[in-house]
Formats: structure tokens, sequence, C-alpha cells
């Protein structure tokens, strides 16, 4: 499912406005991204808990040239399922 899709369902069952829909989307994702990049993690209720993950330096490997590449620490974003999504998930098996 794109995000045009997304907005146009939740128009449908709510019965706001697509562009309405669309800037709370574009506000849940950009609070989101704000509250992570600033080391805090965001949980949503039914959904899950979205949460900055940090890598250590490594190793890495160029794949035509087999050189060793050293790969920086870096922090990313991480995802956990919660337990309503992951339910909702497996009935649909």
């Amino acid at each position: 499912m794109t995000k045009k899709e997304l907005v146009l369902e939740i128009s449908r069952n709510t019965y706001y406005s697509r562009a309405m829909v669309e800037k709370v989307l574009d506000c849940l994702a950009e609070n989101i991204a704000w509250e992570l990049s600033h080391g805090r993690k965001v949980q949503v209720e039914g959904i899950g808990v979205f949460e900055p993950k940090k890598r250590a330096p490594r190793t890495g490997r160029n794949p035509h040239t087999g050189e060793a590449v050293p790969i920086p620490a870096r922090v990313l974003p991480s995802f956990k399922a919660g337990k309503q999504l992951r339910d909702a998930v497996e009935r649909w098996k």
C-alpha cells in the first residue's frame, strides 16, 4: 500500500478530506523523525515503538574488489511492532 492509497482509505473511513489526512500523516512522520533524531523513543499505542538504535563501527567488504572498507558508527531508526499489530498480522496468515 502506498501513502496515496493509505490516505484515500483513511479518508473514506473517517470522512475527513484527503488533504487533511495527508497533513496528519506528514505531521506524524515529521514528529517521529524529530523525536528519534533527539535520541528519544516514540510509542504509538496499538502499533508499536520507534526508537533510535546505535550501530557500532565495523569493517565491510567491497563486493567487486574484496577490499576492506571501514563503516563508521551510526544511529538508525528501529521499529518493534506492538502486540495488537502482531496479533492482527497473525490472524491473516
